[in-house]
């Protein structure tokens, strides 16, 4: 037999009926033998006859066949798809679209498994806590959500008089993973759910909601506390522009500026105190929307925390 260095179909032996043995098949593809017969046991490439001695034999269209099962499968292609195009079922191009829906799933997938695989290994995590995070990963839209609704319900508990800004800015900050998530949203995620569920940053939370709705008056509209954060670091940076020192007296007087009259500037404290872990959920649900990190304005807090301490008031 002779095979044409084109990879076209081999000449038929010189002695015999021109069908060629598997054994003949392989040295003509490069496949092995075991291949071609496991592809012919599962009804992909039905031999043409038998020999008389039992043996299976194929012809040239056999060959063009088993060239086509090859190259679906090199594509990545099930033998059911092989089964539907060569028995007319399906075109190429059918299956072909299909799988490149599979594709995009097992792509999705392989990115969430490269997240938590580099998560893991950054941490030096255990093998608990890799399953943990494997878990948080590849929850669904509606799974996620429900874990930053019990987040929501538990730190607004009782508190009507919070400002509904913050609510809702809460419950829809950093939920929504686009479809096709970099390892770096799927990592930020993962850290978010972990921290959503830490008692302490709960606590932490309540907290803050508590000060919130304890300084809002019944007609206070709802984005105020936006507008405070807001009037904090102008009158802030700009007292800092000015080169007032927290420890000078005009600190005092910035102080009062921002927070008015009378306040508990310990209470205030405490309340910026518990900012750093806020501040990392607002850098974590930034990374998740593909937004610009916002900004800590640690210069402006760090400012504030010195002048309460220099000035707690009475």
């Amino acid at each position: 037999m002779r095979i044409h260095p084109g990879g076209g179909p081999p000449d038929p032996p010189e002695r015999g009926t021109g069908l060629l043995t598997i054994g003949e098949l392989a040295k003509a593809t490069g496949l092995t033998v075991r291949t071609i017969r496991y592809w012919s046991d599962e009804g992909v490439l039905s031999p043409v006859t038998r020999s008389s001695g039992g043996y299976r034999l194929y012809d040239a269209e056999s060959f063009a066949r088993l060239e086509l099962i090859r190259t679906l499968r090199e594509l990545g292609l099930g033998l059911g798809h092989v089964r539907a195009v060569l028995s007319g079922e399906q075109t190429v191009a059918e299956v072909a679209a299909a799988h490149v829906t599979a594709l995009d799933a097992q792509i999705l997938s392989l990115k969430v498994t490269r997240a938590v695989l580099s998560t893991v290994a950054r941490r030096g995590s255990s093998a608990e806590e890799m399953t943990l995070m494997n878990k948080l990963a590849r929850l669904s839209a509606a799974e996620r959500q429900r874990i930053v609704d019990d987040f929501v319900a538990e730190i607004f508990e009782g508190l009507d008089t919070a400002d509904p800004w913050i609510r809702e800015r809460t419950r829809t900050l950093g939920v929504a993973l686009p479809d096709e998530p970099t390892p770096e949203q799927v990592d930020a995620w993962v850290e978010l759910a972990e921290l959503l569920q830490n008692p302490d940053f709960r606590a932490a939370m309540r907290r803050m909601i508590e000060f919130n709705a304890a300084d809002r008056g019944p007609d206070t509209p709802a984005g105020a506390s936006q507008w405070f954060f807001r009037k904090l670091v102008d009158i802030v940076g700009a007292a800092r522009a000015r080169g007032v020192a927290p420890e000078a007296p005009e600190a005092d007087a910035v102080l009062t500026e921002v927070f008015g009259e009378g306040t508990d500037r310990a209470a205030v404290l405490r309340r910026i105190d518990a900012g750093d872990e806020v501040s990392r959920y607002r850098e974590l649900a930034a990374v998740i929307k593909g937004a610009r990190t916002p900004p800590r304005y640690q210069e402006e807090f760090g400012w504030v925390v010195a002048a309460l301490k220099a000035w707690p008031g009475r």
